[in-house]
């Protein structure tokens, strides 16, 4: 009870400008961020920054990429920080950003034009689904990585984030049977990709 209430007073203690002292709540990190508080905002980035990294490279395909997307995603995150409205998590409100700010990205570099090499893919599973069970994340985000952006963007956005086939097709300007096909050769290419590791 003691320990409770002393956290309590710390957290709403002020400090000498007259803030309060909220750097150890999400909400108020958020609230002090939005105020302009670089100590806050560092200390979000710090929170997000590995998870948010994680994205950008399973949809940029490379670190630099990944990297400038990273940038430039924070920038957004820290000029819509005020939306935010508090409903849902904090972190999946921030991935939305993260996701948006690299199909920017590969919109701007023309790379979801290209279908790449996957074409001769068959669509067809294989035992190779059960090989997916013996395959650490590591492997398996670099084979991801491999794929051309338009195959890795639309298996990322269904088989990662969840989106539905009708979804990606809005997000990427493309049809959902277009959208379907891409997944599947996507899926294909990583079957036949596991088999032979």
């Amino acid at each position: 009870m003691m320990q409770h209430f002393r956290q309590k007073l710390h957290l709403t203690n002020r400090n000498a400008s007259g803030e309060r002292d909220d750097y150890y709540s999400e909400a108020g990190r958020i609230q002090l961020s939005i105020k302009g508080d670089r100590v806050a905002q560092k200390a979000i980035f710090d929170a997000l920054a590995p998870k948010m990294m994680a994205v950008c490279l399973r949809y940029m395909g490379d670190r630099e990429s990944a990297e400038d997307v990273l940038q430039d995603g924070f920038v957004t995150l820290f000029s819509k920080l005020d939306t935010y409205t508090g409903e849902g998590s904090f972190e999946g409100w921030a991935r939305k950003i993260f996701v948006n700010t690299a199909l920017m990205s590969l919109r701007k570099k023309d790379a979801l034009r290209d279908s790449g090499d996957l074409e001769s893919v068959s669509g067809r599973a294989s035992e190779a689904a059960s090989q997916l069970q013996t395959i650490g994340y590591k492997e398996l985000m670099g084979l991801v990585a491999e794929l051309p952006p338009m195959y890795r963007t639309a298996f990322n956005l269904f088989a990662v984030e969840g989106y539905s086939h009708k979804e990606i097709a809005e997000a990427l300007g493309i049809t959902e049977v277009t959208s379907r096909s891409h997944v599947q050769r996507a899926r294909a290419y990583l079957q036949e990709r596991i088999k032979k590791l």
